[in-house]
């Protein structure tokens, strides 16, 4: 079952209105759609998923709220491109919620678990070809170093690459089990137990094989140029690399020209055409973690345009 994280604080936040014309660029099973559907009976929704999955189940659900809705089949990266096509330019509101989905990481065959045994696979849209098993059999020790280091911040992913090609020589690593034991191997036993040593290699190979960080950047910069003045874009990440290229690149939308930081009367065409909802990140409450624990990594962030 999924449940959606922070979903009382995002429907808050977004400033419903009846009739508003909302995006979310990561819709999932549905539960973020279904509470903006509850609120805007005379106004619009666009959802974004590249999972067929989710698509098919979420038609059917969301029907129960409402039918002023239309999901595309794409990445959140064509936002821009695939609502322009549609004849929408301006938007009230969008969300993300940049996490993998429960139902995507308990489905086994989906291969994005180091706790069930699946083919290696990870990919959230499955008709792209680069999956976690062509990686993982096909880059070199440089390439595979690269990937942990910038993506899963392991210290042991050099041990962990250079393992991983020294067993392939002899038989490809096909599945998700063979790949958790050869990086539990690779590392020594007191980081066993401090943690599961895969989780943050499966979340390296993950960003790789689906383009995560590139994608967040260029759908950030296109999302502010389709909002409205007093729309909002509200950002959930999961984990350090994420919520840092979102609070940066708000930071950069939200300041001052550093040109004319300090003047007595600084001219409007300066100021920022965004400002921040609020200076730090909105944390789940602790009620909410006990709840559902995938929720203890996450952060909400939230901008508005307000020229």
């Amino acid at each position: 079952m999924h449940i959606s994280v922070l979903k009382d604080e995002v429907i808050e936040n977004l400033n419903l209105k009846e009739n508003s014309v909302i995006v979310d660029a990561t819709l999932g099973y549905g539960g973020h759609s279904s509470g903006i559907l509850k609120r805007i009976k005379k106004g619009f929704l666009f959802a974004f998923d590249q999972d067929s999955e989710a698509i098919e189940y979420s038609t059917k659900y969301l029907k129960k709220f409402g039918t002023n809705f239309t999901i595309i089949k794409s990445n959140f990266v064509n936002i821009k491109k695939e609502l322009e096509r549609l004849n929408v330019t301006l938007v009230d509101g969008i969300i993300f919620d940049l996490g993998v989905s429960s139902p995507q990481l308990d489905n086994k065959e989906r291969g994005f678990s180091y706790h069930q045994d699946a083919r290696l696979d990870m990919r959230m849209d499955r008709s792209n070809k680069l999956d976690a098993h062509y990686i993982v059999n096909n880059y070199s020790e440089k390439e595979l170093i690269r990937i942990f280091l910038e993506y899963g911040e392991d210290k042991y992913s050099k041990s962990i690459a250079r393992n991983i090609v020294k067993y392939r020589q002899d038989k490809n690593i096909e599945t998700t089990l063979e790949l958790a034991d050869i990086i539990k191997n690779s590392v020594p036993e007191s980081a066993r137990r401090k943690k599961h040593p895969a989780r943050q290699i499966f979340q390296a190979i993950r960003i790789e094989v689906n383009d995560e960080l590139n994608v967040i950047k260029e759908a950030l910069i296109s999302a502010t140029k389709l909002l409205k003045v007093g729309g909002r874009i509200e950002v959930i990440t999961f984990h350090s690399l994420e919520d840092r290229i979102v609070k940066n690149y708000f930071k950069k939308i939200t300041e001052i020209d550093e040109k004319v930081k300090g003047l007595p009367n600084i001219p409007s065409s300066y100021l920022p055409d965004y400002k921040l909802v609020y200076n730090k990140a909105i944390l789940p409450s602790k009620k909410e973690e006990e709840e559902n624990p995938r929720s203890r990594s996450a952060k909400l962030r939230i901008i508005e345009r307000i020229k």
